[in-house]
């Protein structure tokens, strides 16, 4: 008797339509509530910028070129926080667990979205495109091809005709195993099928010194160093790493323009979220920093640091990245590299 009047409760039609009334209650409450949350972004508290480098490195600067005027058109304080360490790894796992509510941004480069999964598949501890939303790319920076003021080379076919007719005893020089400066020269090398030793460095400013003194024979740097340089008359620049020319580097010619064509191994900034943040949220972000990221002032800003402002997209960036990950993940497995 218990089993059949529970039956009939059950199956009684006010009784389901009540049940019915507080589902779809509590349902709308929820809906509510993220689209209050939504709404209210950003109004109820700070936006935090991670900034995965040191203050005063180049991601950083650019990054707080950008706060300003983001702050403004939101009309909210955004805080640039800088938390390096393992080359970008720290904080870009930080913000990839962040809330996913928009009060937390990455503001990182290519290293630690392309090229890091390959090499710390064991340490890493988070999936660039898995646990990170792409909102826009900032920027991009070709490198350049320096060599020493005396070396017997100013073209970039002196520099791999040279090369050829002393293999092994040339060398070069990188700010370490795996990064930019390093996979650009192996992928140049491969290229061109040229024999040359990489010397790693702590950083730029001693692979500056070792090409001045003639340690080394050449590397691929950052614009903001090797122009410093060219301007001394201490290096010479031979090439830069984009596919086409760069304004801000009058005068240098493409590798991709000097027999070997398609040869790209630029650098980049980008702004993601943590995965799952509101599509409405970085759906406004975008629009408010390609905005921002394509005005005058910031074009004119970035180029003095030798960069090419862009303002993308979340599915060009995505993209940017994809063809990225193929392309090193190419050089990391033929110098079967590895950094865990």
């Amino acid at each position: 008797m218990q089993t059949h009047s529970t039956r009939r409760t059950i199956t009684n039609p006010s009784y389901l339509a009540r049940i019915f009334t507080i589902i779809c209650a509590l349902m709308t409450s929820a809906f509510s509530s993220v689209t209050y949350a939504q709404q209210a972004w950003p109004l109820e508290r700070p936006i935090h910028l991670i900034v995965p480098f040191p203050a005063g490195s180049s991601p950083d600067l650019l990054a707080r070129l950008l706060a300003t005027p983001l702050s403004k058109a939101l009309n909210q304080s955004i805080v640039v926080e800088n938390k390096p360490g393992a080359g970008g790894n720290i904080g870009t796992r930080l913000a990839a667990r962040a809330a996913p509510d928009g009060y937390t941004l990455l503001y990182t480069i290519n290293g630690p979205l392309v090229t890091a999964a390959t090499l710390y598949k064991k340490t890493l501890g988070y999936d660039p495109f898995k646990d990170l939303a792409p909102v826009t790319l900032v920027a991009t920076s070709p490198n350049v091809l320096i060599v020493n003021a005396a070396f017997p080379a100013s073209t970039l076919s002196e520099f791999v005709s040279y090369v050829k007719t002393i293999p092994g005893k040339a060398n070069y020089g990188s700010v370490g195993p795996g990064s930019a400066s390093h996979l650009a020269m192996e992928l140049f090398k491969h290229r061109a099928e040229l024999e040359l030793t990489h010397i790693p460095y702590p950083g730029f400013p001693q692979v500056t010194t070792a090409i001045i003194g003639q340690d080394i024979q050449a590397a691929f740097m950052v614009p903001a160093i090797a122009m410093a340089q060219v301007k001394s008359g201490k290096v010479k620049a031979l090439a830069i790493t984009s596919l086409t020319e760069v304004a801000a580097l009058p005068g240098l010619k493409p590798v991709a323009s000097q027999g070997f064509a398609g040869f790209e191994a630029i650098s980049w900034n980008a702004i993601l979220a943590p995965s799952g943040t509101p599509h409405a949220i970085t759906e406004r972000l975008q629009k408010e920093l390609s905005s921002i990221i394509q005005s005058d002032e910031i074009k004119q800003k970035f180029a003095a640091q030798y960069f090419t402002a862009v303002g993308s997209s979340p599915q060009e960036l995505t993209r940017l990245m994809q063809q990225e990950t193929v392309r090193w993940d190419e050089v990391i497995a033929r110098l079967k590299l590895s950094l865990d």
